[in-house]
């Protein structure tokens, strides 16, 4: 559709429409200290700029703003028009609770009182 465009003009439209995408979406990808904006995501993966990210694999986390959304131990899938795609090995939900290796009754107390 923009192949009469000269080179540079693409380029330039495909930079800041990557860029529009970048800001619009609050999801980030934290892999160690460094926090990468998402362009896309699906149930299965995820997308980023190819220039604002090193190559990723292993495990990392997905955030919606400061909202730890999941775990996930990802593989490079494909890279295409400027974006590299990841796909899920495992994407694990993050949760504020730590799991329980027991059944708890649904009228279980909140919490004890104890004396001194």
């Amino acid at each position: 559709m923009t192949e009469y465009l000269p080179k540079e003009l693409r380029d330039g439209l495909k930079a800041a429409n990557q860029l529009a995408r970048a800001k619009k979406s609050r999801l980030r990808v934290r892999a160690g200290d460094e926090l990468i904006p998402v362009i896309r995501f699906w149930d299965k993966g995820f997308a980023v700029e190819t220039e604002a990210a090193p190559r990723l694999r292993g495990l990392v986390d997905i955030y919606d703003g400061t909202r730890h959304l999941f775990q996930c131990l990802i593989v490079a899938a494909d890279e295409d028009n400027g974006e590299m795609c990841y796909d899920f090995k495992r994407a694990t939900p993050a949760t504020d609770h730590v799991p329980l290796d027991f059944e708890r009754p649904d009228d279980a107390p909140a919490g004890l009182i104890g004396r001194n």
